[in-house]
C-alpha cells in the first residue's frame, strides 16, 4: 500500500495546480461562516519576536547575512526577556481595538517560543524558561482576543530542510524533506492540541523545496486535528500571496506591506509593520497616526482585514511609542469603530481621498482629505440617500441627481486623520454591486 501511495503522490505532482487544489475535499475546507466571522474582526496584532532582538536585526532573514550563523544560532543562550508580560501585551492589543493576535511561534530561524518535545531549540533552553505561546494564549482568553499562531514551512536551522541560509541556493543533498514534514506535523500537533489557535498563519512557501503536495498533506492533517482552524494561503507552494483561486491552497489571501485590492469574493488580510522592520530595530521609523488610521480604513474599504505588526524589545517590553500609537488608533476606533467592524468593503475602490464601508442600510464614507467644499460619489442607480450626517456629529447637506451623490463637506473636518460621514440609504447597502469609477480626482469639485 505504501508503494501505491508513493506512486500516487508522484503522479499528482505532475498534474496542473488546479487539480491539486481539488484534492482537498470541500467537506474539510474551512466553513464559510467561520471565515465570515474572521473577516468581521477586521483588525489584528502581528508580533515578530525572538532571540534575534538582541541584535536588532530582522528575524530569520539576518541569519548568515547581518549576523553570523554561529552567533545567531546561539543568541537563545542569552535571551532572558524578564520584563515580558503576556497580559500587558494583550491589553495593548485590546486597547488598540484589535480583535485577534498572531505570534511568531516558529519563524524561519527555527527557534520555538514554546516548550516542545520535538526540538531542543526552544524557549525552555533559554535562561528565561517561560512558555511564551502558552502565556499569550491564556492572556488572549482572558481579554477576549482570538489567539493565532504564525508557523514557517521553511526552517534554515533544521538539517533536514535543504536550504540553510536566506539566499535560496546551495541545496543540501543530505537533507530529507519527508523527515522535515514529519517534524512539522509533530510540532503543529503540539500547537493545535496545547493552545487551540483560532488561526494558523503559515509563511516561507516560496522556496523550491516546498511543494504543493506537502501543503495538501499538512492542510488535511490539520483539519483532522481541528476542523475549524483557519489557515492562510501560504500553506501551498506559491508566491501569489495576494491571491486566492485555483491552485492556491488556503482559506484567505495575504498581501504583504501593501493594501489589497477591493475584493468582495475572496477573504483577504493585509499584513503590515507599524515601523519598517518586522522584528525590533533600535530607532526604527514609526508610521504616523494618519497613515495607521487611513491604512485601516482603506483595508476595510477593500473588504479586507489588517494584521498590524509590532516588534517587542529584547527585554520583553513593547516600546512606549508603539504602545502610544496603538492606543491612539484605539481611541479613534472607540469613536468610529462601527464604520470598521462587521462591515463590508466597497462599493467603491478606496483611494487617497476617501474609502467606503457598509453595513445594513448605512454607507460609511471615510474622508481622508478636504480637497474642496464638496465630495462627489459616483452614480449608484436606483439608490437613494435618505439622510447624511457626520458619525458622532451633525447632519450635512447633500444633493443627488441621476444617482450621483454630492456631499457638502464642513469647513473643518472633525478628525484630521479620517472623518466618517454616514449615508442612510433606501436599501441594504451591502447588496449594492461594486461601482466602477474614474480616477478619484475627477470626483472632486
Amino acid at each position: 500500500m505504501k508503494s501505491i501511495f508513493s506512486l500516487f503522490i508522484l503522479l499528482i505532482s505532475f498534474l496542473p495546480s488546479k487539480s491539486q487544489d481539488n484534492l482537498i475535499p470541500s467537506s474539510i475546507k474551512t466553513n464559510s461562516s467561520i471565515l465570515n466571522d474572521f473577516m468581521d474582526q477586521r483588525f489584528g496584532m502581528f508580533i515578530h519576536w525572538g532571540p534575534v532582538t538582541l541584535r536588532g536585526t530582522e528575524i530569520g532573514w539576518s541569519r548568515g547575512v547581518n549576523v553570523p550563523i554561529d552567533d545567531y544560532d546561539n543568541l537563545y543562550k542569552e535571551f532572558n526577556p524578564t520584563l515580558f508580560n503576556a497580559d500587558q501585551w494583550v491589553k495593548v492589543a485590546k486597547d488598540a481595538g484589535m480583535k485577534y493576535l498572531t505570534i511568531t511561534a516558529k519563524h524561519h530561524d527555527g527557534f520555538l517560543l514554546w516548550p516542545s518535545s520535538i526540538s531542543d531549540y526552544n524557549i525552555m533552553n533559554s535562561p528565561y524558561k517561560v512558555d511564551i505561546v502558552g502565556a499569550l494564549a491564556t492572556a488572549c482568553k482572558k481579554y477576549d482576543i482570538k489567539f493565532c499562531i504564525y508557523f514557517t514551512v521553511l526552517d534554515w536551522h533544521d538539517p533536514n530542510y535543504p536550504i540553510h541560509i536566506p539566499d535560496g541556493k546551495n541545496i543540501d543533498s543530505k537533507a530529507d524533506m519527508n523527515k522535515f514534514v514529519l517534524t512539522m506535523k509533530r510540532e503543529l500537533k503540539e500547537l493545535i492540541t496545547n493552545y487551540h489557535p483560532y488561526m494558523l498563519w503559515f509563511d516561507g512557501n516560496w522556496e523550491s523545496p516546498w511543494k504543493n503536495e506537502y501543503g495538501i498533506d499538512i492542510y488535511t492533517y490539520l483539519k483532522k486535528l481541528d476542523p475549524n482552524v483557519i489557515i492562510n494561503n501560504r500553506i501551498g507552494a506559491n508566491s501569489e500571496h495576494p491571491k486566492l483561486g485555483p491552485g492556491i491552497l488556503g482559506d484567505y489571501a495575504t498581501p504583504e506591506q501593501k493594501i489589497g485590492e477591493l475584493n468582495m469574493n475572496d477573504p483577504w488580510e493585509t499584513c503590515m509593520t507599524i515601523c519598517q522592520q518586522w522584528a525590533w530595530k533600535p530607532n526604527d521609523s514609526l508610521k504616523t497616526l494618519k497613515v495607521c488610521i487611513q491604512t485601516l480604513a482603506k483595508v476595510a474599504g477593500g473588504n479586507g482585514n489588517l494584521l498590524f505588526n509590532i516588534g517587542p524589545m529584547p527585554d520583553g517590553r513593547i516600546e512606549k511609542r508603539q504602545v502610544t500609537r496603538l492606543k491612539e488608533i484605539g481611541d479613534w476606533l472607540n469613536l468610529y469603530g462601527e464604520s470598521i467592524y462587521r462591515t463590508k468593503g466597497g462599493p467603491f475602490q478606496p483611494n487617497e481621498i476617501y474609502a467606503t464601508t457598509r453595513r445594513g442600510n448605512k454607507l460609511y464614507v471615510h474622508v481622508f482629505e478636504r480637497k474642496s467644499d464638496q465630495l462627489v460619489l459616483p452614480a449608484m442607480p436606483e439608490i437613494r440617500v435618505k439622510k447624511a450626517f457626520l458619525l458622532r456629529g451633525a447632519n450635512i447637506d447633500y444633493k443627488q441627481s441621476k444617482g450621483v451623490i454630492t456631499l457638502q463637506l464642513p469647513r473643518q473636518l472633525p478628525d484630521q486623520n479620517d472623518s466618517v460621514i454616514v449615508l442612510e440609504l433606501n436599501t441594504n447597502a451591502e447588496n449594492i454591486p461594486v461601482v466602477s469609477q474614474t480616477k478619484y480626482n475627477s470626483l472632486i469639485i
